[in-house]
C-alpha cells in the first residue's frame, strides 16, 4: 500500500506562497520592530541571560538587571534592547562604561562602546524598574498577574506568551534566538517562594526579610517561557524513569491543595510514557519536570509548566471534544506538558508559524486519549474537536510582524495532521516521522517550512497541496461524486489549485481508497457494492456532495458520410439534496460550520 500512496499525491508548485512572507499592510512600526530580525538584532547571537529581579507584591513593583552575553555575527555598534513600557531602564553598562541609548516604542537601541568584531563575545547588563504591564486575562492577555490565594495571601505568577518576556524584563524579545543557557535570580518577600524554570540551586535570605532563589536552566529556554511563580507552596517529588534514565518530577501546589494535587498528578507519569512514545524522550531530562500551581488556567512554561486548572479533569471540567474522552484526563496536565515536545523544544520561529507548535500539540491530546483508551477513541477525541474550528481566517499569518493567525491553529490543524497519518497509512512510519521531529529539530527554532518539508521527505509523499489547503485557505474540500449501479465519478472541488489527496471511503459497505484530483475520474464498482451508498470516513476532515444526473445522456454521431469521430456522451449533472458533510458532527452541520 505504501508504494502506492507515493504516486497519490503529485508533487506541484505552491499557488499561495505557503510559508512566504504574506502582505503586512495595515501593520505599523513597532510591529516590526518587535516581530523582525531587523538591523539592531540580526549581527548578534545571544548566547546566556543572567536575569535579577526583585518583585515587590506591596506596590506591584519589580527591579533589578539582566546581564546579556552575546556572540557577534557581524560588524555593528548599535544593539536592539526590548523593553516593553512603563517600565524604565535606568542604565546599560559595558565593561564598566554607561552606555548611550534611544527609546524607539518598546526597543532600546543601545550605542555598544566601540564597533563589534564578527566572532568575539560580549556582556552588556540593562538595569530597569517599574510598575509592569498587568495581565488582563492570563495567559491569552499576558503580562504580570498579582493575585491572593484563598487565604488573601500573595500569589504572583507571570504568562507573557503573546505580549513577549519584554513585558516584564530586558532581552532580545525575537523568538529565533534563544540563550543555550539562562540564571534567573528572583527575590522575594520571604513568606512566600518564587518557583521559577530548571534547577534550584539556592534560597538565600537577605536582611530585608526577602529571600532571593536562583533557578539555572541548562538547555535553551524560550524568552516567554522563563517565569516567576511566588506563593505559599508545599513541595511533593517523585521520578520517572524514561527513554533517558531517571527525570525527577516536582509539584508545587498551594499548600492547601497538597493533598489534591499528589491524586490529579498521578496523570503525569503516564502522559510521560505516552509522549515519549511516540514523540522520543522528554527535552529536558537536564532541567527537570515541574508543574506550579498558578492563579492562571496554565502555560508550557519550560521544564516549570504553570497548572491553573483547579485539579479537575477536562479543560476546566468540560470536554472540548464533545465525546466523553476528554474528562478522562486534566487537559492543562497533558496540553501544556505535550508543549514541551512542540514549543519548548521544537519553537516555531515566528508566531505566524505557530500551527507547528499548537497544532502538534493538539494533536498530542488525541495521542493520549489513543494511550489511555485504544486507537478508535483517539481518532473520535480529534474528530469531536473539529466542532470548535471556526475557519475565520488563515492558520498561517503575517510573518516579521508577531501576528499570530486564527486560532484554528489548534483543532484544524490537530485534524490535518490525524488526516495526514491517515495518508501515510502506516502508524510505525508515523510515529517515526514525529519522534525523528524532535531528534532533528531538538531544542532547535525552525520555520513551518522546514517542518513540512521534513514531513515530506519522511513520508515519502508531497503533502503540501494538504498544507496550503488547510493552513492557507479557509476552505474545506469537497469530494463531489456520482454514483450508479456500475462505476461511481468523482473529484475534489473547493480546493487549491493543484490539490491532489487520496480519501478512504465505503461503498456499499465495503472500504476503499479514491484518488480524486479536480479532473473527474471514474472507478468501477463491483457487483456485490452496487445500490448502496459512499461514506466517507469521518478520519478525514472533508466535505462530499452526491451530484445526480439532470438529464438522459445525448448521443451525438457524424453526419453521414463524414469523417468517423465515434460517440460523443455529454452528462450534466447537478447537486442533489443529498449533498451533506461527511466527517463532521451532527451539531457542527446544524450550526452551518462546513
Amino acid at each position: 500500500m505504501r508504494k502506492l500512496q507515493r504516486c497519490l499525491i503529485a508533487t506541484v508548485a505552491l499557488p499561495l506562497g505557503i510559508g512566504q512572507a504574506q502582505d503586512s499592510t495595515g501593520f505599523s512600526h513597532a510591529d516590526s520592530l518587535r516581530g523582525s530580525n531587523g538591523p539592531g538584532r540580526a549581527w548578534w547571537d545571544v548566547t546566556f541571560y543572567d536575569l535579577h529581579v526583585r518583585v515587590d507584591p506591596a506596590d506591584s513593583s519589580i527591579r533589578g538587571y539582566n546581564a546579556i552575553v552575546y556572540r557577534v555575527l557581524a560588524a555593528n555598534q548599535e544593539m536592539q534592547i526590548d523593553l516593553r513600557a512603563p517600565l524604565d531602564a535606568d542604565s546599560i553598562v559595558q565593561r564598566g562604561r554607561f552606555l548611550t541609548y534611544r527609546r524607539d516604542g518598546d526597543a532600546l537601541f543601545v550605542t555598544l562602546t566601540a564597533t563589534q568584531r564578527p566572532g568575539e563575545r560580549d556582556t552588556i547588563r540593562v538595569y530597569y524598574h517599574g510598575r509592569p504591564r498587568v495581565a488582563r486575562r492570563a495567559p491569552w492577555d499576558g503580562g504580570f498577574v498579582w493575585a491572593t490565594d484563598s487565604l488573601g495571601r500573595p500569589w504572583i505568577a507571570t504568562a507573557n506568551e503573546g505580549v513577549g518576556a519584554s513585558v516584564w524584563w530586558p532581552n532580545k524579545d525575537f523568538r529565533a534566538d534563544e540563550p543555550d543557557s539562562q540564571r534567573i535570580a528572583i527575590t522575594v518577600p520571604s513568606a512566600i517562594a518564587d518557583v521559577s524554570n530548571g534547577r534550584l540551586r539556592s534560597a538565600d535570605a537577605n536582611a530585608e526579610s526577602t529571600t532571593t532563589y536562583e533557578w539555572f536552566v541548562a538547555n535553551p529556554i524560550n524568552n516567554y517561557d522563563v517565569a516567576v511563580n511566588a506563593g505559599h507552596y508545599a513541595h511533593l517529588t517523585d521520578t520517572y524513569q524514561g527513554e533517558k534514565g531517571k527525570l525527577t518530577l516536582d509539584f508545587w501546589p498551594l499548600d492547601y491543595h497538597a493533598d489534591t494535587a499528589r491524586k490529579q498528578f498521578e496523570q503525569v507519569k503516564p502522559m510521560l510514557k505516552c509522549f515519549e512514545h511516540w514523540f522520543g524522550p522528554y527535552p529536558w531530562y537536564q532541567d527537570g519536570y515541574k508543574l506550579v500551581e498558578t492563579p492562571h488556567l496554565g502555560m508550557e512554561h519550560q521544564s516549570a509548566v504553570a497548572y491553573g486548572n483547579k485539579y479537575k479533569n477536562g479543560y476546566a471540567g468540560r470536554d472540548l471534544s464533545g465525546t466523553g474522552w476528554g474528562m478522562n484526563w486534566d487537559f492543562i496536565i497533558v496540553h501544556e506538558s505535550g508543549h514541551e515536545w512542540f514549543g519548548n523544544s521544537i519553537t516555531a520561529q515566528d508566531p505566524a508559524d505557530m500551527w507547528v507548535q499548537e497544532g502538534f500539540t493538539n494533536y498530542s491530546e488525541g495521542l493520549f486519549t489513543e494511550c489511555q483508551s485504544g486507537k478508535a477513541a483517539g481518532a473520535q477525541y480529534i474528530i469531536g474537536s473539529r466542532r470548535n474550528i471556526r475557519n475565520d481566517r488563515p492558520i498561517i499569518a503575517s510573518f516579521g510582524v508577531e501576528h499570530e493567525g486564527s486560532s484554528d491553529m489548534y483543532y484544524k490543524t490537530g485534524s490535518m495532521l490525524h488526516m495526514i497519518r491517515q495518508v501515510v497509512d502506516d502508524d510505525a512510519k508515523w510515529r517515526e516521522i514525529l519522534r525523528g521531529l524532535n531528534s532533528t529539530f531538538w531544542h532547535k527554532t525552525v520555520t513551518g517550512a522546514e517542518v513540512r518539508a521534513y514531513i515530506n521527505r519522511r513520508a515519502e509523499i508531497d503533502f503540501d497541496p494538504v498544507f496550503a489547503q488547510y493552513l492557507m485557505t479557509t476552505r474545506i474540500p469537497t469530494l463531489e461524486y456520482v454514483l450508479s449501479d456500475s462505476i461511481v465519478r468523482y473529484r475534489w472541488t473547493n480546493v487549491v489549485p493543484g490539490f491532489v489527496m487520496p480519501v478512504r471511503v465505503t461503498i456499499g459497505g465495503v472500504r476503499q481508497w479514491l484518488r480524486p484530483s479536480e479532473i473527474w475520474r471514474t472507478t468501477r464498482i463491483a457487483s456485490a457494492r452496487r445500490g448502496g451508498t459512499l461514506e466517507v470516513d469521518p478520519d478525514f476532515y472533508v466535505t462530499k456532495r452526491e451530484l445526480a444526473r439532470a438529464i438522459p445522456d445525448v448521443s451525438f454521431r457524424a453526419p453521414k458520410n463524414g469523417p468517423s469521430i465515434g460517440t460523443i456522451t455529454k452528462d450534466p449533472i447537478i447537486p442533489s439534496e443529498r449533498g451533506i458533510c461527511c466527517s463532521t458532527s451532527q451539531a457542527d452541520r446544524k450550526a452551518g460550520r462546513r
